[in-house]
């Protein structure tokens, strides 16, 4: 696989990336409080987004592209239209650093996780809060809606897995698996698996059909973020200096993808398969053609 293109992105860690349904564009978003606007297949900077007063944690569109969501440690949520990059709403009720954010499959409603432990589900595009999830005994990171946008697996710091009823917002299943915390999670394309990846250094992908797990894939470091690509047959993995992709079928492994740093955050597949992005923590993001 040819060396990655790479992008000298933000003065401080770069903590997320994501790539717009139309791929087009790669937004990364970074411990400089910025959000930034990158061509695609250039990697040429379109513009900067400044709103936020600390780190921008994660990033997360509306299905039909013109809604951009980023969250920061600022505790704010912030809505954007796309590609314009003018700031529609701030929505606030998160008292901690808000970890992650998902927009649901049919762009009608935001999920955002924080460390104040909860799960917030806001109304797009209004942005009014519909919802609070209250289950997470300590810091809540992650969370992702299924391919149906019917359920919600949300995890944090704690070895749970939490899935969530989407339409009355309650608790319907807690998955065991992982120790101490859940690091990130993604729902396959097909919805056939939930992968995730927790600190004792595996990846598990679960079974949607019975929610048990299929198979555990050794990372064999402190693992970062998952990712499924768009056909739902690879997962990668980001981990300490490496990026690993591995087959979702059979679990073996595909490719070792070096990263010369040993902080490798959010990865994005771009919605054709093509490019594989990395936010890292020596302030780059790094592409990888596929192809």
């Amino acid at each position: 696989m040819e060396n990655p293109a790479t992008i000298s992105a933000h003065s401080g860690h770069v903590a997320s990336v994501a790539f717009a349904p139309d791929g087009r564009t790669l937004v990364s978003g970074g411990m400089d409080n910025k959000v930034k606007l990158w061509t695609v297949p250039t990697w040429e900077i379109l513009r900067t987004l400044e709103s936020h007063e600390k780190s921008v944690n994660t990033l997360s569109f509306s299905p039909d592209g013109q809604l951009l969501v980023s969250a920061s440690t600022d505790t704010t949520v912030k809505l954007w239209s796309f590609p314009s990059g003018d700031l529609l709403n701030t929505l606030k009720g998160h008292k901690k650093t808000v970890a992650c954010v998902s927009v649901s499959p049919e762009g009608r409603l935001l999920a955002s996780a924080s460390y104040d432990s909860t799960i917030r589900l806001w109304s797009l595009p209004s942005g009014d809060e519909s919802a609070t999830l209250r289950g997470h005994r300590k810091n809540a990171t992650a969370v992702g809606f299924s391919p149906d946008g019917a359920t919600l697996a949300s995890s944090g710091l704690g070895s749970e897995i939490m899935l969530w009823s989407v339409h009355d917002a309650q608790l319907e299943r807690t998955l065991k698996g992982h120790e101490v915390a859940v690091v990130s999670l993604d729902f396959s394309p097909d919805r056939r698996y939930l992968a995730s990846v927790g600190y004792e250094r595996t990846a598990k992908l679960c079974s949607t059909e019975d929610w048990q797990v299929a198979r555990s894939l050794d990372l064999g470091a402190r693992p970062g973020y998952v990712a499924f690509a768009p056909d739902g047959r690879t997962l990668a993995v980001g981990t300490e200096y490496k990026v690993l992709l591995w087959s979702a079928e059979d679990g073996a492994l595909l490719e070792e993808l070096p990263v010369p740093v040993r902080g490798a955050y959010q990865l994005a597949f771009s919605p054709d398969g093509r490019w594989l992005a990395l936010a890292a923590a020596d302030k780059k993001v790094r592409i990888w053609d596929l192809a």
